[in-house]
């Protein structure tokens, strides 16, 4: 067969190379890719752009000719507000406890759905329904459980130390962030246990089998063969959720609309450039907030690299 039907050919030094027809294809793939990528472009950079651009100007939406050039003065009056670091602090609180028991309980869900034969596809949904919820309508449920006039909490939790039938469960910081977390573990332990399920379908079960021959409890076969062979997709499950739960809005301006120092980044953009019109300082704000996310992002991926050398030395050594 002639080097022009051939998918690859080899060049000198053995080094594959494409053929006419692979590189043809290659083209056509990128020519029929290229509108979307046009587009995707456009509809994220355009905004991520003008946010930067707005920035540096002081700018309200009720006085759009007194606009001045502030340079990077919107940025130090962020960073030297306390109202944000409280934000901020709020912000990292919520995501750590949130991911931390999110991915604990996702990994117990993913393994019994994992292990389970006959009602598989019932439980699947069932421990879906949560995450198909709206997040408005689940916020909006979990408000009336909790409120003093409208919530049951209080009389089927009245015999907790401290708790009684009028107990204001968003009166104080502590307390209402102890039901928007609850919330947002109710609401998306499900995405988490989805991902990490595809994970525990990766792992070659007769791995597992010669380790229970070898004499393995379960408990070292969980640490030793399980978790090592689902690195990837925990760091997958870690990030995406890390990333959703950084940028929390819903739950917090429905449930207290950020009192008690409760307020998240997105709650304090909110408030902001649509309460008070400040696009240039809720621009800053926007910034802020996307530069915290690529930093997330490229810590991840930073340790998906380390991990990665690591196991690879490992297996050369």
């Amino acid at each position: 067969m002639s080097a022009t039907t051939d998918t690859t050919t080899t060049a000198k030094g053995g080094a594959p190379r494409l053929s006419d027809r692979a590189r043809a294809e290659q083209r056509l793939g990128w020519k029929l890719a290229m509108p979307a990528f046009v587009v995707m472009l456009l509809v994220t950079a355009y905004p991520i752009l003008q946010a930067i651009w707005n920035s540096f100007f002081a700018y309200r939406l009720t006085d759009p000719d007194n606009r001045e050039f502030v340079g990077l003065n919107n940025y130090v009056v962020s960073f030297s507000d306390s109202v944000f670091w409280s934000a901020m602090l709020a912000t990292v609180i919520i995501t750590v406890i949130t991911v931390v028991v999110e991915l604990v309980l996702g990994f117990v869900i993913a393994l019994v759905m994992h292990r389970i034969v006959l009602p598989r596809r019932t439980l699947r949904t069932v421990v879906l329904i949560p995450y198909s919820i709206i997040t408005v309508v689940s916020g909006f449920t979990w408000l009336f459980m909790y409120q003093t006039d409208t919530g049951f909490v209080n009389r089927w939790t009245s015999w907790v130390p401290g708790v009684s039938d009028n107990y204001d469960w968003f009166g104080s910081f502590w307390p209402s962030i102890f039901v928007i977390c609850l919330s947002e573990i109710w609401k998306t332990t499900p995405f988490m246990s989805l991902l990490l399920l595809a994970g525990l379908a990766q792992v070659d079960t007769s791995m597992e089998e010669a380790a229970k021959v070898d004499g393995a409890s379960w408990m070292q076969v969980l640490t030793k063969v399980i978790l090592p062979n689902m690195k990837p997709a925990i760091m997958v499950a870690v990030l995406f959720r890390t990333l959703d739960a950084f940028r929390i809005f819903d739950n917090i301006f429905i449930m207290t609309g950020g009192a008690n120092g409760t307020n998240s980044l997105s709650g304090l953009i909110y408030r902001q450039t649509i309460d008070r019109t400040e696009i240039g300082l809720g621009s800053a704000l926007s910034v802020i907030l996307f530069i915290c996310v690529l930093i997330i992002a490229a810590l991840f991926v930073i340790a998906g690299i380390c991990l990665f050398y690591a196991d690879w030395v490992a297996r050369i050594g």
